[in-house]
């Protein structure tokens, strides 16, 4: 889960850092005609740039979800879990490096925006990895998927389940 998180930072991040050295005050990048274009912005806010005043409480919440996927994924084994779980972390990291290194300041900086579709807000490699994992996370649930094998405590672990019971008495 690590690696898959540190794989989404690191792309993320270069590719925010070619953002800024390549869009900052130029025009739009039409990549594929006006379906597709790199446009360089910076975001205050949330998704669709809710909240701009309120800046630093994305940054708790982001470090909210980051410290919450590291709890919950102690107990996972599911390798589908573990993979979205990974690419969610990755996600929610890139975008708080960016709230805590970015202008214009600490806990307050705004988000590297630049990819950009028709009738879409501009977003980035974060945003995409945070909105991807969240609809693998509904799928796997509606799948029926569980997240662990493991029992959550060592109690449920040394008590014995109704089927163990049933295979006993056979």
């Amino acid at each position: 889960m690590a690696l898959i998180a540190a794989a989404v930072i690191t792309v993320d991040q270069i590719t925010k850092l070619w953002a800024l050295q390549t869009l900052v005050g130029q025009p739009s990048i039409e990549v594929i005609g006006e379906w597709l274009k790199f446009t360089f912005a910076r975001n205050p806010g949330g998704a669709f740039s809710i909240g701009t005043q309120f800046t630093w409480l994305f940054t708790f919440v982001a470090l909210g979800v980051v410290l919450a996927i590291l709890f919950f994924s102690r107990r996972v084994t599911s390798t589908w879990w573990l993979i979205a779980l990974g690419v969610l972390m990755g996600g929610a990291l890139g975008n708080l490096m960016d709230r805590m290194l970015q202008p214009p300041g600490i806990g307050v900086g705004h988000v590297v925006d630049f990819i950009q579709l028709p009738n879409w807000p501009i977003f980035n490699i974060a945003d995409m990895a945070v909105v991807g994992s969240s609809c693998a996370i509904v799928v796997l649930s509606l799948l029926g998927v569980e997240p662990s094998t493991q029992p959550e405590s060592a109690a449920e672990a040394s008590e014995p389940s109704s089927d163990d019971e049933v295979a006993v008495q056979s």
